[in-house]
């Protein structure tokens, strides 16, 4: 069982696995960074100098005794753009990386030829047949 644990750490889908989860955390929140310290002011200032993440729609009024629900609009907005530049980016990514294995794959290897004496073998085989 260590053998096959062992063959399947070294294997190396999960080091991509662990590169992928580690980056992708790391692009979330580098995204997030993007949509609430530079997208949702500068759409906060379109829609007439509000902050968007306090956009909400009441329900029920709170009172001292009990809170109010309410639709959090502006952080559900928030959250969408996150997910659309996340998802965008990883297009982008993958498409990168998809091209770059194509060229790979256009610059196969051509097979080398046969040795003059397989050449010779196949003459010989092909004769004898006749």
């Amino acid at each position: 069982m260590i053998k096959e644990f062992k063959a399947f750490i070294i294997r190396g889908n999960v080091f991509d696995l662990a590169v992928g989860v580690i980056i992708g955390g790391a692009m979330g929140r580098l995204v997030s960074s993007l949509v609430n310290d530079i997208i949702m002011p500068f759409l906060g200032l379109i829609l007439g100098r509000v902050d968007v993440k306090e956009i909400k729609l009441i329900l029920v009024e709170g009172s001292e005794a009990t809170p109010e629900v309410a639709i959090l609009v502006g952080s559900f907005l928030q959250h969408v753009i996150d997910f659309i530049l996340i998802g965008f980016v990883i297009f982008l990514i993958i498409k990168f990386m998809n091209s770059f294995k194509k060229k790979q794959e256009e610059v196969k290897v051509t097979p080398p030829q046969p040795s003059e004496e397989v050449l010779l073998l196949r003459e010989i085989a092909a004769s004898l047949k006749k």
